[in-house]
């Protein structure tokens, strides 16, 4: 198998949410998790089964304490880890949080923004050699809808999702040039949406506006190529590899049911058109479910990733987002949606063994038991 755009053909994403809920508390989910705590374990469970690359949230509300101000010391220990352990990282510089002193409609939002990654970039060249890779902006689509059109996240804004979407399109640009003037070699991706919106057979009428919700996906990937909105900022060169998040529930109907069988769409051929309509290289950048369907799943998902790969799709890699079970963003449940479970009190991590046996199976032919029982002979079930 392929090692993959960032060094590995699986990649770790770490769940690392930091917005603010609609009752004021803040999530950080890099320390709810203890990832924070046992960085330097959780790289080498990855590094044992095969996985050599991570996707990380950098905290911006930690790293701004005030306007202007930058100190990087929460999460130099992850960025000092992955450099140590050879874990290659595509940073996320805002996975939907920002600090309180920063508004995200504000005129300067996007100086501050790029402000941010420059601080940023300037950290990463002194602490990694590199290969230095950027997430600048996560799922601007969904945020500017769910943050910005109707409210049930931060911003919290109702009708101003136009206006949010071109407000972090314009910062993630400015970013970008932020970054590559102290990193002219870093790589970007640019994670979004990938989803397909159907008409209910019974109501063809419904076609029309089914076609323009799945075409709305392009919108923020467009403007950042400059495509749409030029005046944003956005060229082809700030569009570098483009992210696809693909998750169970991502093609759906106009009312919002379930898209019969006959009318969804396979993941290789939206892949493909991806590829046709961009030309860019693509990383599936999110993917994964709950319980006992997450084998399965990322099974079928990396089957349909091989059929795009085998039909010249430039296929990247596939991050299994979150590699850790975490809490729920609204209502603290316990998410079992990862490869390795909530921290023990030493950092030992309890394994789900179907989705360790896939991935030790794709990225070690012939090993697929001895990772797994190595890792259990250290401390039982837990690793």
């Amino acid at each position: 198998m392929s090692d993959g755009l960032l060094g590995s053909w699986y990649v770790a994403g770490f769940e690392g949410s930091t917005h603010r809920r609609a009752d004021g508390r803040r999530l950080d989910l890099v320390a709810t998790t203890h990832h924070d705590r046992f960085v330097r374990r959780d790289y080498q469970r990855m590094r044992r089964i095969g996985i050599t690359a991570a996707r990380e949230v950098l905290r911006w509300h930690l790293g701004e304490p005030s306007p202007g101000r930058y100190d990087l010391r929460f999460d130099l220990p992850r960025i000092r880890a992955a450099a140590e352990q050879g874990i290659t990282v595509a940073w996320d510089l805002c996975h939907f949080g920002w600090p309180d002193h920063v508004d995200p409609f504000a005129l300067d939002f996007a100086d501050r923004f790029a402000a941010w990654a420059h601080a940023v970039a300037r950290v990463l060249r002194e602490e990694s050699d590199g290969p230095h890779w950027i997430a600048p902006q996560n799922e601007i689509s969904f945020l500017a809808w769910a943050g910005g059109e109707v409210g049930v996240m931060n911003p919290y804004g109702r009708g101003r999702g136009a206006e949010l979407k071109r407000q972090l399109v314009a910062g993630a640009v400015r970013a970008i040039d932020a970054v590559r003037a102290e990193l002219p070699d870093a790589r970007f991706v640019h994670p979004e949406p990938l989803i397909n919106v159907a008409a209910d057979p019974e109501r063809p009428h419904e076609r029309h506006h089914a076609a323009q919700a799945t075409e709305a996906q392009f919108e923020a990937w467009d403007m950042l190529a400059g495509r749409l909105a030029p005046e944003l900022g956005g060229s082809e060169r700030h569009l570098d590899v483009i992210g696809a998040n693909y998750y169970p529930d991502n093609q759906w109907t106009v009312g919002g049911g379930r898209v019969p069988d006959e009318a969804r769409v396979r993941l290789s051929d939206m892949l493909a058109a991806l590829h046709r309509r961009y030309g860019r290289p693509i990383l599936i950048s999110e993917t994964g479910t709950e319980d006992h369907a997450r084998g399965a799943w990322v099974r079928e998902v990396s089957a349909e990733v091989e059929a795009a790969r085998a039909a010249g799709v430039p296929m990247g890699g596939i991050c299994l987002y979150p590699i850790l079970n975490h809490p729920g963003w609204e209502d603290d449940r316990h998410c079992r949606n990862g490869i390795w479970d909530y921290a023990g009190p030493r950092g030992g991590r309890r394994a789900h063994r179907p989705l360790v046996r896939h991935v030790v199976a794709a990225t070690r032919p012939g090993r697929r038991e001895v990772a797994f029982a190595r890792s259990r002979s250290r401390t039982g079930t837990r690793t």
